[in-house]
């Protein structure tokens, strides 16, 4: 099952730009639209509330930036989920145990003499075809568009070959679309990938009916009929993890490689417009990420976003 996160505010709640203020405003952003925090109670007993009062102790009013930015950041890491970021001018945080407890299952040096001097490119992946004629494709990105065209020609060339290796580890997303594209390509029939809900209240179950995913095939274009692997790793994040959870459900796809990072699907909603408000609030950290924004709606952005994501699983 697919959850989504809405980004941004979920109440017209004004903070002052303090220490406390910002402080009040990250614990209160992720306890009314972090999806998890019931299923991160269940797995290692996260108790967000004891969180704010042991990270409210640390915050005092003399507090500089820098250390304000330890203290928010060490609060985020509770979450225990590499797809949880905070950023400012200075630093960068994230949760890197996620991946830097465990083995990095991918090196660019390896991976240079599979490709060899005279591999092939199209659309952002690397191809090649191996000795023993098992293809493989690199897909570091999906953050720019590949075309149906490239993907037919690139199939096509690779079509004598016996197996087809698909490599998206570190691939850190990008465009959903351009991950379901691919996906289309290793199915003859429309498929249900899983059901996806919408965070829709501050409460930590508040969440819409599920609804069925699909994949469905591209009709009339090249498709691969043969066995096919998918390599993944922990740095796998955002439409890459929608791309693997797509390609699993395939009865000619193996998965090989450890969990993905998460994180597919986000709409960022703002209820005023950021860029008539305080100069802190003008950059988005998100908007990259996200699949699109709605902004100076007030509550009927949420409805909005709730359309577009819900014509995104269709």
């Amino acid at each position: 099952m697919s959850v989504v996160l809405f980004t941004s505010c979920i109440t017209e709640d004004e903070y002052d730009n303090s220490p406390e203020g910002n402080f009040e405003a990250l614990w209160q952003t992720i306890d009314r639209q972090y999806c998890f925090l019931d299923y991160k109670k269940q797995e290692y007993g996260l108790e967000w509330n004891e969180i704010y009062s042991q990270y409210k102790q640390r915050i005092s009013k003399g507090m500089n930036n820098e250390q304000l930015f330890e203290v928010l950041a060490d609060m985020l890491n509770e979450l225990r989920d590499g797809h949880v970021n905070l950023s400012s001018k200075l630093e960068y945080s994230q949760y890197r145990e996620w991946f830097d407890s465990y083995p990095a299952n991918f090196s660019d040096s390896i991976q240079r003499v599979y490709l060899g001097k005279d591999y092939a490119q199209s659309s952002g992946m690397k191809y090649q075809i191996f000795e023993d004629n098992i293809a493989y494709i690199y897909c570091g990105s999906f953050q720019s568009g590949i075309g149906e065209g490239n993907l037919d020609e690139v199939l096509n060339k690779l079509a004598i070959c016996d197996g087809l290796i698909i490599d998206v580890r570190n691939n850190s997303g990008g465009n959903l679309t351009t991950a379901e594209k691919l996906a289309a390509r290793f199915t003859n029939e429309k498929v249900l990938v899983g059901y996806m809900s919408h965070k829709t209240g501050p409460g930590h179950n508040d969440f819409s009916t599920p609804k069925a995913v699909w994949l469905e095939p591209s009709l009339d274009r090249v498709r691969w009929q043969k066995q096919a692997v998918v390599l993944t790793n922990r740095r796998s994040f955002s439409a890459t993890n929608d791309f693997v959870n797509r390609m699993k459900i395939l009865p000619k796809v193996t998965i090989i490689g450890d969990k993905t990072g998460g994180g597919s699907g986000v709409i960022e909603v703002h209820l005023s417009d950021p860029s008539r408000r305080e100069e802190f609030r003008h950059r988005s950290y998100v908007a990259m990420a996200a699949k699109g924004s709605v902004v100076g709606l007030g509550f009927t952005g949420y409805r909005r976003a709730m359309e577009l994501l819900m014509a995104l699983a269709e």
